[in-house]
């Protein structure tokens, strides 16, 4: 049962991933790119957790790790390229 419902579980996740993406490119806003590109970082955190315990290998797991904290510093980046897009400031 249980192996199931982690089946079912990386289904709608990878369903809310094709979804995230779309909304990713279809986007008309640098904001909402970027707000679609931080929750599909989410959504294949959450896809990578669930593939680590469905097989047992803690691989997947440490991957997740490594990938959360590059997205994280990514986002970071990319927010503070629009703010000082946005507000004119050339980084001095």
């Amino acid at each position: 049962m249980s192996a199931m419902l982690l089946q079912w579980m990386q289904w709608f996740q990878l369903f809310c991933a094709v979804v995230c993406s779309i909304r990713l490119i279809t986007a008309k806003t640098a904001s909402d790119r970027l707000v679609a590109l931080n929750v599909l970082a989410g959504v294949v955190l959450a896809l990578l957790v669930l593939r680590g315990v469905s097989q047992g290998r803690s691989i997947y797991l440490d991957v997740a790790l490594v990938y959360d904290i590059f997205g994280f510093l990514g986002f970071l980046a990319i927010a503070r390229f629009l703010k000082d897009r946005m507000t004119g400031d050339g980084g001095e």
